[in-house]
């Protein structure tokens, strides 16, 4: 049974998003309650006064200047999420809804939206019940705010729409009473506020990091096994020259690729009389390509952090003066920021994996045989899992260009820059999955590479990895069909097993001090 987890507004920890995105039931802390009690009875005050406040009584964007009577204020809200609910393509998969979900959850929970305890119950009750919205994952540009799918979220909330549960898709009235859950008819400005924000885009940008970060694990172990593969120095990884540039994540992982080949023979062998003077940058420079990677995803975990911790949404209720306040918190710029620095991240991480495999399967450069096969000629061995890591890395290439530059107007030119955070942070798992299966074929070149050092072994951490890949994947002596192969590396980079039994050694990617 997965754990659940008590989630404080304001207060959530980058290691919850990732319990909650791996599958962990949450609650909310009871103490929001109150909070979210005085938010309610300000718009309820906002509501008896009759003065015009832009969505609560009001129109939405280009017609906000639209005034709105009491006796119609359900009726609008209904209707923004119905007319907003346009949104096409695939679902959103389910873990990133489930975040986005809790995202939405704390957020509301703060106090600052205008929102009824009901209503905040009913979405709390969709993550405990495993209720999933079916939500196509394209139509927002990021401002203002993912309109588009967290509405498609609300419109299941008044039983409009599909969901999943158990994994069966289902209308949403449907889904609402197999949970034993009655839809919700929407209050003065509860519409507005389920909709606005930037939880999609941060959903995904947060996603997009774990999947990295798993990534860039596995990637520091296979670049260490690369070196063990083709007998390279591990001089470059020296501390001496890390702590005089200074740089945080250079140093660090350092630190891991001089730790993971710590005790190997195969170094030992080639340390005195090598011919060689320096090894190629895919294996020296690892430190200052992997370590620029780290920093940058830990500026971007700070930025999301900070994000999913916020409110986005719009206008927002302070209590303290019985105010509703319109500005431009859902607009996703920062967002749209981390994600492009996640993108180029995650391009580079398999970018520099990828030209370790094509050194080592170049006689020239690795002194292997060539494409790693005993047998070259009547064998083809590793040509051609090095060209489908080319292939990935192009096209990682291609998904890198910074989709925070482009901007297009909307609503009329009332919205007239956003910030494409929504697919600049959608792309990252597809990215971070062609980088995984880059780091699989490595992992598996570098693996049969050391297979070639007879009576030799590597580091007790490395030939740990080795073992565990051996055990579902054997040598190859011979062609044989390779999908299969790829398949079961590219699930040991993407499970995390590559880091099993090295949290201490290998660096993670936290918020900033």
């Amino acid at each position: 049974m997965s754990k659940t987890l008590t989630l404080q507004p304001g207060a959530v920890t980058l290691a919850h998003w990732r319990a909650i995105y791996d599958g962990a039931h949450v609650r909310l802390d009871p103490a929001s309650a109150e909070a979210v009690q005085r938010s309610a009875q300000t718009v309820a005050d906002i509501v008896a006064k009759g003065e015009p406040v832009y969505g609560i009584n009001t129109g939405f964007g280009k017609l906000a200047s639209v005034r709105i009577e009491r006796d119609d204020l359900e009726t609008l809200q209904r209707n923004i999420v119905l007319s907003h609910a346009a949104g096409v393509g695939e679902p959103m998969p389910a873990p990133v809804v489930r975040l986005m979900m809790a995202l939405k959850l704390t957020s509301l929970a703060q106090g600052a939206s205008g929102i009824r305890p009901a209503t905040l119950a009913l979405l709390e009750a969709f993550l405990q019940h495993d209720l999933v919205p079916v939500i196509p994952c394209q139509g927002s540009v990021g401002a203002s705010g993912d309109l588009a799918p967290l509405s498609h979220l609300a419109s299941v909330m008044i039983g409009v729409g599909e969901a999943f549960v158990g994994g069966e898709r289902i209308p949403a009235a449907d889904a609402l009473a197999r949970c034993g859950l009655a839809p919700l008819v929407l209050g003065a400005k509860e519409g507005l506020a389920l909709l606005n924000g930037t939880q999609y885009s941060t959903a995904y940008a947060l996603a997009g990091l774990f999947e990295i970060s798993t990534v860039f694990q596995a990637a520091l172990v296979t670049g260490a096994l690369s070196v063990e593969a083709a007998k390279g120095s591990d001089t470059p990884f020296d501390p001496r020259i890390h702590s005089i540039r200074g740089q945080r994540g250079q140093i660090a992982t350092a630190a891991a690729l001089r730790t993971l080949m710590q005790g190997s023979a195969i170094r030992e062998s080639h340390r005195d009389n090598d011919v060689r003077v320096q090894d190629p940058y895919c294996l020296r420079c690892q430190p200052q390509v992997m370590g620029a990677a780290f920093d940058v995803m830990r500026q971007a975990a700070t930025t999301l952090v900070i994000e999913a911790n916020g409110v986005s949404d719009n206008p927002l209720v302070f209590t303290d003066t019985n105010e509703a306040l319109s500005g431009g918190n859902f607009h996703a710029e920062p967002v749209a920021f981390a994600a492009d620095m996640l993108a180029m991240a995650v391009c580079e991480i398999g970018s520099i994996s990828e030209r370790r495999t094509a050194m080592l399967v170049d006689p020239a450069l690795s002194g292997l045989p060539a494409f790693l096969t005993p047998k070259p000629g009547l064998n083809s061995g590793f040509m051609i899992p090095q060209v489908t890591a080319a292939a990935l890395v192009s096209e990682n290439k291609q998904r890198a260009y910074p989709a925070s530059v482009d901007s297009i107007p909307t609503s009329a030119n009332q919205e007239d820059h956003v910030s494409m955070a929504a697919h600049g942070a959608r792309r990252l798992l597809q990215m971070a999955e062609n980088a995984a299966n880059v780091v699989g074929i490595e992992l598996l070149a570098a693996a049969q590479g050391c297979d070639f050092h007879t009576g030799l072994r590597s580091s007790d951490a490395l030939e740990a990895v080795r073992q565990r890949l051996r055990a579902q994947v054997p040598t190859l002596q011979d062609d044989r069909y390779f999908h299969p192969d790829i398949v079961a590396a590219t699930e040991l980079v993407r499970s995390g097993a590559l880091a099993e039994g090295l949290a201490e050694v290998l660096p993670q990617v936290e918020p900033l001090a």
